[in-house]
């Protein structure tokens, strides 16, 4: 019955339906072999901040030696890390530390911007100062945090921040010796630390 309806149709009706369709299976076709061959990076950034951000307060909760337990969950509310012993939980969504508050727990809401070495200043208790010879993964939390730079600043970032923090401390800008070494030693250790990361990431694609 629709076969003999299609044949009443107009002809140039049934042409300029068919030209359609290989148009959008051309168009579509088109799009999915672009999104094979330039795929959209621009979101990359964002799962790679949020996967170091992970690892910089993994990193300093056990430089400091406190028990941790990642994506456990808090008043109804999946939150990255729990520190069971001080009932204390650690969490980058602001929805969840609202709810947190309102329990016995103690929240403490971190931001994607600060770098791992300044949680201890959230934190409810007293916690050890790390220094840059804690070791390596601290004294680039370290170096990031001298250069006032998150950890998952990029190469050029770190540049720009050391050519801003030199000219004050310069000791021909009325700086002092101390606060120069302090800073050109941050600078290459921030620069290390991207390099590192960026070995391993290419490590971890091949």
């Amino acid at each position: 019955m629709q076969s003999e309806f299609v044949w009443f149709l107009p002809w140039w009706l049934v042409v300029g339906v068919l030209v359609g369709l290989a148009i959008g299976l051309v168009i579509a076709g088109v799009f999915a072999v672009g999104a094979r061959l330039f795929p959209d990076r621009r979101r990359e950034p964002i799962a790679s901040g949020e996967h170091r951000k992970h690892a910089e307060i993994r990193r300093y909760l056990r430089a400091i030696d406190e028990p941790f337990v990642e994506n456990g969950e808090i008043a109804g509310e999946v939150i990255e890390f729990y520190l069971p012993e001080r009932d204390v939980a650690i969490t980058f969504d602001a929805r969840a530390f609202f709810r947190i508050e309102a329990t016995d727990t103690h929240g403490v809401l971190v931001e994607h911007e600060m770098p791992g070495i300044h949680l201890g200043r959230r934190l409810p208790f007293e916690t050890p100062a790390l220094t840059a010879g804690v070791g390596t993964d601290e004294a680039a939390m370290a170096a990031f945090a001298t250069l006032g730079l998150p950890t998952d600043a990029n190469e050029a970032q770190i540049k720009a921040a050391y050519r801003e923090k030199v000219k004050r401390v310069h000791p021909d800008q009325g700086g002092d010796r101390e606060s120069f070494e302090r800073v050109r030693t941050a600078y290459a250790t921030a620069r290390s630390h991207v390099a590192d990361e960026e070995e391993s990431a290419e490590a971890l694609a091949t």
